[in-house]
């Protein structure tokens, strides 16, 4: 018990600003604090499609901005995009097609996947060219790096940062042991 109470705690809780995924009565919420251009944010989403298979209706998933722009290039524009997707109804969407193309994250390529998913192009375009979403970005670093978040992926159980590996069976096991 004490190796848990000696875990970095999620310092700002969920909330309104949150993209959140799951009931909200979902006895266990993880919290993820990704970069688009990341490979091991990439790897992880892959095993959170089988982590949200598997548990179901038992887990509310939130996922917060923390681009490591220092190494990803593309990492904090791609942020931008899926906040400016998110405003029109379709960040997951965008979210999932982010980390499906995690080596074509250019302004063309975003533009592109805003045609795909059938969004108003121009007004995405706008938002992108304004970064009208840069302070929601820049507000889930912070509140991350609060949180004691250092590098990519991170992931926060029941408000406690997870420490193990991030493949489907950890995560899965890790979830059932905080219900």
């Amino acid at each position: 018990m004490s190796a848990l109470l000696d875990r970095p705690r999620l310092t700002v809780p969920v909330n309104e600003n949150d993209h959140v995924k799951g009931p909200a009565a979902a006895p266990v919420t993880m919290v993820e604090y990704g970069d688009y251009e990341c490979p091991y944010c990439g790897m992880a989403h892959r095993s959170l499609k089988e982590v949200e298979r598997a548990v179901g209706d038992d887990l509310r998933f939130v996922f917060r901005h923390f681009p490591l722009a220092q190494i990803h290039p593309h990492a904090f524009q791609a942020a931008l995009a899926a906040e400016a997707a998110g405003a029109q109804g379709r960040f997951w969407e965008m979210h999932d097609m982010l980390y499906s193309n995690q080596d074509r994250l250019d302004a063309r390529d975003l533009v592109l996947f805003a045609q795909l998913l059938g969004l108003d192009v121009e007004r995405f375009t706008d938002d992108l060219a304004t970064r009208r979403y840069e302070q929601k970005v820049r507000q889930d670093f912070m509140s991350g790096v609060r949180s004691g978040v250092n590098g990519t992926p991170t992931f926060f159980i029941n408000g406690v940062r997870h420490n193990g590996g991030y493949d489907a069976p950890t995560l899965i096991q890790a979830i059932r042991e905080a219900m």
